[in-house]
This record gives C-alpha cells, structure tokens and sequence, in this order.
C-alpha cells in the first residue's frame, strides 16, 4: 500500500503517525519567499475585475510566511469585501483590510 499524505499544518498531526517506521520518506516544501509569493498572488487575482492600481509588493510584505493556500484567500477576501461595498471590482483597500 502506497499512501501519499499533505499538510500545511504540521504541528496538529497526530504523533502516532510520525512514529518510527510509519511513513519511509518525509519531504518538506518551504513556504514560498518574497518573489514567489508575487507570482502566486498575482495568478490568483488575475480573474478578479480590479479598479485602479494594485500595489501587490505592499500586500506581500504583510504576507510575510504565508502559503499559497493563504494567498488565494486574500484575494477571495477582497472580493468579498467588494461584494459587501457593493462593487463588481476589488480595490488596493479591499487586499489591504
């Protein structure tokens, strides 16, 4: 039996699965720096109807750690801060909230 398991939250896995002789190989994938997190970003708010200028290095910036899972949801958010203001399109203000 082959298994293959994910998860972006390590520290909530049960210890009995991590014991010796569990699981043969381990591979970590590290969080996405600084410029990869722009692309990721950038993907995921490229279907999004925005109105005026983006400023997608400040959104990053407090965006510090996060994945590329965290990063769809930002934009997710902005569009329902939109929907809220009634809007067809998100803003700069919407990312930052």
């Amino acid at each position: 039996v082959k298994m293959i398991m994910a998860t972006n939250r390590p520290d909530v896995l049960d210890p009995a699965l991590l014991r010796p002789g569990r699981l043969d190989r381990k591979i970590e994938i590290p969080l996405p720096n600084e410029n990869a997190r722009m692309e990721i970003l950038k993907i995921h708010s490229s279907k999004l109807a925005k109105h005026g200028d983006i400023d997608y290095e400040a959104v990053i910036k407090l965006a510090e750690g996060f994945n590329g899972a965290d990063l769809r949801n930002i934009c997710t958010e902005a569009g329902m801060f939109a929907i809220r203001d009634e809007r067809d399109y998100v803003t700069h203000e919407d990312f930052m909230k």
